[in-house]
């Protein structure tokens, strides 16, 4: 690691130390690293051409008018099964084992903070990892979609399987973002990592934080790069791993 990089990190790690509430507000870029592309990054998914933009496939109304096609893109593009959890997945665990951690807010569907050790963690856009028939309600796994070649249907009633994911034009959990509200408002540090904070309603929840230190990592700016007190370009696993171990 290099020296600057090293110096970023004990600045870091001395704004952690000095914190009780800690929330960390997380997207895509926080799971490049285990191999995940991210969505609109150099390269990233909706950078690709393509005769129908992601944008469309993925929403709910092509999930009902278009469900082979939907699930034909949701298995090439938006599945990892294999991924596994990197320096940031696992630096967040290990603060929120220490007492210093209250939540994790994530735009992934990718599981894998909780892979990590992570047990406060509110998915915004909710998982990968839960489907559930769209008639019964009934669950059934990741596996279930992956060992499927067709549309995946309920062996109990019949219907179609739909990933517990955030589609377009789908409102996010109500409860989801009154927890996250709470959390942003009553912590006294907030990390956002690796998201454009463009989104919305996940990048709005910014706006319910009231404490002092405001941190962003991310490779590109972002529209609240003028709020925060620390802006890092640094690979967030590198930066928040290091400076974690300092701890």
């Amino acid at each position: 690691m290099g020296t600057e990089l090293q110096d970023r990190a004990r600045e870091l790690s001395d704004l952690i130390r000095g914190a009780n509430r800690i929330v960390f507000l997380g997207g895509a870029g926080v799971s490049t690293e285990s191999g995940i592309p991210d969505f609109r990054g150099s390269g990233g998914l909706y950078t690709e051409q393509a005769s129908i933009p992601p944008e469309v496939i993925l929403s709910h109304t092509f999930f009902l008018n278009h469900t082979e096609e939907f699930y034909r893109f949701y298995r090439e593009k938006m599945l990892f099964p294999d991924a596994k959890p990197n320096a940031a997945h696992k630096a967040l665990a290990e603060l929120e084992k220490m007492g210093r951690l209250t939540a994790v807010l994530t735009q992934n569907i990718d599981g894998l903070h909780q892979a990590a050790g992570s047990k406060r963690v509110i998915e915004l856009h909710g998982s990968v990892l839960r489907n559930r028939c769209v008639s019964c309600g009934r669950s059934y796994p990741l596996s279930f979609i992956t060992g499927s070649t067709d549309v995946p249907t309920c062996p109990a009633c019949g219907n179609v399987i739909k990933p517990d994911v955030v589609l377009y034009e789908e409102p996010l959990n109500e409860q989801d973002l009154i927890d996250a509200g709470r959390a942003l408002y009553s912590a006294d540090l907030l990390i956002v990592g690796g998201t454009s904070l463009t989104v919305n309603p996940a990048a709005g929840l910014v706006n319910y934080f009231r404490g002092n230190e405001f941190v962003i990592i991310n490779r590109d700016p972002t529209p609240y790069d003028r709020a925060a007190t620390r802006i890092y370009r640094d690979p967030i696993g590198r930066l928040l791993g290091e400076a974690v171990a300092l701890l």
